[in-house]
């Protein structure tokens, strides 16, 4: 709406005098407002004073209407000279003021526009008394075109007018504005626009470009803005309806008795023409689109979408046409026929556009697809193998999914699809996937890759231990023939464990680790491992023992031979033995490895595995130094066995045990032949072990003043191995040496195997005279070993069964104050004599420390899983690390997180790995 024009009237200017030009140079003053009242009132800005004089005498504050706004002044009726306000005592500046025109400045309002200065400002008011109070309704016109009359003081100045009094207060400022309505008639001006409209709209339709899309568009802006946008918006709904329906939808009803996809065909040649349209009208229209259509939530694009949807989609001879027409095309690519993959892909977008394909397209897709799935199944599983019969199911499963994802179906879509396929395909026919025949047949040909699609699809729908059954079942029947073949009886363990490691895989590849199905592996081996043997000696295979009575029973085998087997087992073999009548010799590594095929049974289904590792690597770390095996194809047999049952990260440290004494022979033959190339005599027959120490176990430094001699022996070896092996460091450990040496009694001579402790105290005796005591404090410093190993070292000399040394006084205890002395009477039967029984026997405080040692074995070995993830990973995460540490021990017991965390810090010490930012670890090559 525009503000209404009033007319000033001359009677209220043609009293002023013309202004002259002194008095359009002169400045005008105003009182400007506070600060604090500026920040109250934002809307209406009132004007303090309008003229200013030097001679005003006016002290008075000026009068406030009945709104409590100062009033500017009022104009008397009578002809009376105009009085100036006082000016307000501010040093602030006016937010009104004069800026070189001879108008002054009036603040600008939403409510009011600027008038040229030739036009006067009307001041509707009521008359006003002397109080300023109002008391009538005449409105006083003021000029306040002219410059304001100077002062009364200054030269040449005139008189204001009579009847002008500013200080009866301000009078609210209305602003008129003279702008002339408009001649034209809004209606006609609708009614030539929607004409001009119509015609754009026509070419349009008839596919004629159109040039003048910016005329339309001013003109639809026009129309809205003067309140024609509703009727616009109806005209041009009714338009696109009319058309729609004569040039769009009769040509598809006179076609719609052919073919579904012909019809599909012509309904998006239609919907393409349609869209195209739309554009033009959008943007003729666009005006009307965003003032009026978007904010009411029906926008032009949702218009036209609307229109095709409810005239053409949803027509009752249309829409199965156009259903079925997509239906066909996902059928004739199922058949593998001919498929039209671009129809198909934008008779789904169009299906999205029109939001018609959840209530239209997908029900009956899936209607269809149950039809044809329902058949398929029962076909293919009447006509095809178990493998087959899988293969082609994952082969149709990924078909129909990679259909979904290729051509945009709706995830709803892909998701009721596969339920579909599930339930026809798995769940309708698990008794044909666990058909025990069917599953022992590929169990039997080791087809791995099968059997890991039959449980994949089983596990689909969490039927994977359905095959339980028909796998333990497996399993027992082929271990039980294998266990019970009396025609083979020596392959048996080897038979058995070729089937544990197949059925490993099996279970670790084809079922991925299944919990259900593991249980069963193991479950089914106890069942048939653990029958009783019927044979003449009552024995059976289900004795079980902890792991440290099962390796100190392995140690007795292999350090006695056949001679340690028990006699209730070794009449077992006796009798098998005998049966074979081509054979006159007793094969005893036949027979040693007939019972340690007994114990690693048992040992199958000991749990602490750790414990019998660490008792059995202690126990083969005494044998090979001392030489005490019976049977060196025998520790590599159990060797073996024990790789294959536990994994080569089980015997990874026994492995290398062996390989040390190996090329511990192999360095000492050279180290003697270039003695002899030299022509050196060693003055000791010096042989040395040279261990990993990562590898063997953990043995204490213990300190001992050893012999000039043999330190000069050693120091020799040790200059010839640095300089063979730079950058290595030799620990030597005494404690573990043993030696023979030559003894000379009045009784005859003999050769003692001692231990290197009791040979460096048995040399203490050399030159000692017959008789002559040597005090335990003496032998503690010329030895220089700790109390309690000198203890153990003399019991063993002068308390045990063969006493080289004879204790004063006698008893079995040492003590600080006792005395030894040289046994002139010590006498044997046998030359050769072993003293050194005090290494081979285990004390109590060895198999603590050996408990104690197996959780610093599992530091070793969290260290080295430690080491091979971080050179197979080259950088990772503090966190990811942790989590690879446990699973890759997790067998063998796992340490805490603060003693991993403890672990990496060793290796990060040991400059094996180093820390990054973003607590991250790189390997160091």
């Amino acid at each position: 709406m525009q503000p209404s024009v009033e007319p000033t009237r001359p009677s209220d200017t043609d009293d002023c005098d013309p202004p002259t030009s002194a008095d359009r140079k002169r400045k005008l003053h105003h009182v400007h407002r506070s600060a604090n009242e500026a920040s109250k009132s934002t809307k209406q800005q009132t004007i303090s004073d309008l003229f200013s004089t030097s001679q005003a005498k006016h002290s008075s504050p000026p009068s406030k209407d009945a709104s409590g706004h100062p009033q500017i002044g009022t104009v008397s009726p009578r002809s009376k000279r105009l009085k100036p306000n006082p000016p307000a005592a501010s040093s602030e500046a006016s937010p009104l003021s004069h800026h070189g025109s001879d108008a002054p400045s009036v603040s600008r309002s939403s409510t009011t526009s600027a008038l040229p200065p030739s036009k006067m400002y009307h001041f509707p008011s009521s008359r006003t008394n002397g109080s300023g109070n109002n008391n009538g309704s005449t409105s006083n016109v003021v000029d306040l075109t002219g410059t304001p009359s100077p002062s009364p003081s200054s030269p040449g100045a005139k008189m204001l007018r009579p009847n002008f009094n500013p200080n009866v207060g301000a009078k609210q400022l209305v602003v008129k504005n003279f702008k002339k309505k408009p001649r034209a008639d809004p209606r006609q001006y609708f009614e030539q626009t929607w004409n001009t409209l119509q015609d754009a709209l026509s070419k349009i339709f008839n596919g004629v470009k159109i040039d003048s899309l910016e005329v339309m568009y001013r003109g639809v802006e026009n129309v809205c803005r003067q309140g024609f946008a509703p009727e616009l918006s109806s005209k041009l709904k009714e338009k696109c309806r009319t058309y729609m329906e004569t040039q769009l939808k009769k040509p598809l009803l006179d076609n719609a008795g052919g073919d579904d996809v012909e019809v599909l065909k012509s309904v998006l040649d239609a919907w393409r023409t349609w869209t195209n349209e739309q554009e033009d009208i959008r943007r003729c229209f666009m005006f009307l689109d965003r003032s009026y259509l978007l904010p009411k939530g029906d926008t032009l694009q949702e218009q036209a979408f609307s229109l095709f949807r409810t005239i053409v989609c949803e027509d009752s001879v249309l829409r199965p046409k156009i259903v079925m027409g997509a239906c066909e095309l996902v059928h004739a690519d199922r058949n593998q026929q001919q498929f039209d993959k671009d129809l198909f892909k934008d008779t789904i977008s169009m299906f999205h556009d029109l939001t018609i394909y959840t209530n239209m397209f997908e029900p009956k897709l899936l209607e269809l697809s149950q039809q044809f799935v329902s058949q398929w199944a029962a076909k293919a599983s009447s006509e095809k193998g178990l493998a087959d019969y899988t293969k082609s199911v994952f082969a149709l499963m990924d078909k129909e999914i990679s259909r979904c994802e290729t051509f945009g179906l709706d995830s709803s879509t892909r998701r009721d699809l596969l339920a579909l396929l599930e339930q026809h395909l798995v769940v309708q026919q698990v008794d044909r996937l666990v058909n025990e025949n069917d599953v022992a047949d590929l169990l039997d040909q080791n087809a791995v890759s099968e059997l890991e699609s039959v449980y994949m699809l089983l596990d689909s729908r969490r039927l994977g231990a359905k095959l339980r059954p028909a796998f333990e079942k497996w399993i027992d029947l082929t271990g039980t023939a294998i266990v019970f073949d009396e025609k083979d009886q020596d392959n048996m363990v080897v038979k058995l464990l070729t089937l544990k490691k197949q059925l490993d895989t099996i279970w670790r590849v084809s079922f991925h680790r299944d919990v259900e199905l593991g249980h069963g592996l193991r479950e089914s081996f106890e069942a048939f491992i653990n029958k009783s043997k019927k044979t003449n000696a009552t024995w059976n295979t289900d004795n079980s023992k902890p792991g440290e009575m099962i390796a100190k029973y392995v140690d007795m085998l292999l350090r006695g031979g056949a001679k340690a087997i028990p006699a209730q087992l070794s009449a077992v073999n006796s009798i098998e033995a005998e049966r074979d009548e081509n054979e006159d010799v007793f094969d005893e590594d036949a027979e040693i490895n007939s019972q340690l095929d007994q114990v690693l049974d048992l040992f199958r289904f000991v749990h602490g595995k750790a414990v019998f590792e660490a008792f059995y690597k202690k126990d083969l770390a005494r044998r090979l130094l001392m030489g005490r095996s019976a049977s060196a194809d025998a520790e590599r047999s159990m060797l073996a066995r024990l790789k294959t049952e536990c994994g080569a990260g089980f015997t990874q440290n026994l492995e290398q045990m062996f390989k040390d004494i190996e090329l511990a022979r192999e360095e000492m033959s050279s180290y003697k032949s270039l003695l002899e190339e030299r022509g050196e005599k060693p003055s000791v027959d010096l042989s040395v072990n040279i261990l990993s120490a990562s590898s063997w176990p953990t043995y204490p430094d213990v300190p001992v003043i050893v012999p000039p001699e043999i330190q000069q022996a050693l120091d020799k070896f040790t200059v010839h191995y640095k300089g063979k092996h730079s950058g290595r460091k030799l620990d030597w450990k005494h404690a573990l040496a043993h030696c023979q040496i030559k003894a000379t009694f009045p009784k005859g001579n003999k050769e003692l195997v001692v231990s290197g402790f009791q040979a460096i105290v048995l040399l203490l005796f050399n030159n000692v005279k017959t008789g002559e005591h040597l005090s335990y404090e003496f032998l503690k410093a010329e030895t220089g070993l700790p109390e309690p190993e000198l203890k153990r070292t003399l019991q063993s000399l002068a308390c045990a069964k063969l006493r080289p040394l004879t204790k004063h006084p006698k008893g079995r205890d040492i003590n600080p104050d006792d005395k030894f002395t040289y046994n002139a009477a010590f006498t044997h039967d046998k030359y050769r004599l072993k003293v050194n029984q005090v290494q081979l026997k285990e004390t109590k405080e060895e198999n603590k420390e050996t408990h104690e040692r197996v959780a610093a074995d599992r530091n070793f070995e969290t260290q080295a899983a430690i080491v091979r993830i971080m050179k197979s990973r080259k950088r990772i995460g503090h966190a990811e690390l942790v989590a690879e540490v446990i699973n890759a021990t997790k067998k063998r017991g796992v340490l805490s997180v603060q003693d991993i965390k403890k672990n990496i810090d060793r290796l990060v010490d040991k400059d094996y790995m180093e820390r990054e930012e973003n607590n991250e670890y790189s390997y160091i090559a």
